[in-house]
């Protein structure tokens, strides 16, 4: 057998299995995995093919992840595997999201499934739970999991986010909002923040662009911030795909609905991937829907991925004073008190300590 038995899976008829860990709910027939890649059916248990073998490894500021209202100034341990279960034509991180995908694709041609397991465990270097978490200690107070979509390695990152939060390590998700809700219950109480990317808002752009359906990401927003997580969300505004009016207005609208305190960055798009002929985004473009989102009564919206320090900045939403001051990842706390504004003491929701 190849690689580390799941938990998230049922058993089917005829040695098939239904995978639970994301909202793709992948039937699998024996010998081949799911949309992902990672997870195979082997003799009618479930496997993931890449427990304890990262991929991308990095010490990064928290804030590039990005994350604004969550421990500011620190580092973040950042970690992901191959395996994806989207497939965004615009992915910046597809050498490694998309590897097991094109593994499965070959294989399939080559009527060959069964080697899955064999050619994906050859990607990444040993790095087990344990010693994540030896690496963390001293150096970063939380772990990111982060590059692909973590859930699909969902018990890799339970085991590892188990172990950090017992030494006392904060864990954080950037996700595409996939999460099945037994992923979601399952890992309840052990993430502490998580960015989660709303890519667009219309079933039309997931499935043409990203592979997938918009009705799931947005019940995860929902469910995580009832489940007392602390939650920012990303929008990366194409040109011509995802930046009209209507949609970032529709975005902003949903958000405030859910919480208008949750942060919402809107992140410029540059040419990657699959997606080499459309053009970076315009700045007017980004100030655009910074104010469709105040518009809306979001309290705290931010542009990324371009040099704006003003609206990258963190105001105090009562009294406009400059609480966090932001240059790309470097920032200056500037009138922020123990998570309170420090000229009318205001409480500025986030984790900040």
């Amino acid at each position: 057998m190849e690689g580390h038995p799941c938990e998230l899976y049922e058993p089917l008829e005829r040695g098939k299995v239904r995978c639970t860990a994301c909202s793709h709910y992948c039937r699998i027939l024996p010998g081949q995995s799911g949309i992902c890649g990672i997870r195979q059916n082997q003799e009618g248990k479930l496997f993931l093919l890449v427990y304890g073998k990262a991929a991308a490894v990095n010490l990064d500021p928290v804030e590039k992840k990005p994350l604004f209202h969550f421990l500011p100034g620190s580092s973040i341990f950042s970690l992901g595997t191959i395996g994806c279960n989207f497939g965004c034509s615009f992915c910046q991180n597809w050498d490694i999201s998309q590897a097991a995908r094109s593994i499965r694709t070959r294989l399939m041609k080559d009527q060959r499934p069964e080697l899955q397991g064999v050619e994906v465990t050859k990607f990444g270097y040993d790095l087990p739970p344990k010693r994540i978490v030896e690496l963390c200690l001293g150096k970063a107070p939380s772990i990111a999991y982060t590059y692909n979509e973590p859930v699909v390695f969902y018990e890799y990152l339970r085991d590892t986010a188990e172990l950090a939060h017992k030494k006392g390590l904060k864990n954080v998700m950037v996700s595409s909002g996939y999460e099945s809700e037994e992923a979601m219950l399952g890992l309840h109480g052990l993430i502490d923040a998580m960015n989660i990317d709303l890519k667009g808002f219309t079933d039309e752009f997931y499935r043409q662009v990203c592979l997938a359906t918009l009705e799931p990401v947005l019940r995860t927003i929902r469910r995580a911030r009832e489940l007392g997580i602390w939650v920012e969300v990303t929008t990366l505004v194409i040109p011509g795909k995802n930046d009209s009016d209507d949609e970032l207005r529709g975005i902003a609208e949903f958000l405030a609905s859910v919480d208008r305190d949750m942060p919402w960055h809107l992140t410029a798009f540059h040419p990657d991937y699959k997606m080499q002929d459309i053009r970076q985004t315009p700045l007017a473009t980004l100030k655009r829907g910074y104010r469709i989102g105040k518009d809306a009564g979001l309290h705290y919206v931010y542009l990324g991925n371009v040099m704006d320090e003003e609206h990258s900045s963190t105001f105090c939403p009562e009294c406009h004073e400059l609480l966090i001051a932001r240059q790309w990842h470097d920032i200056r706390i500037a009138s922020l008190r123990k998570g309170t504004c420090g000229k009318c003491g205001h409480a500025i929701p986030g984790v900040w300590a």
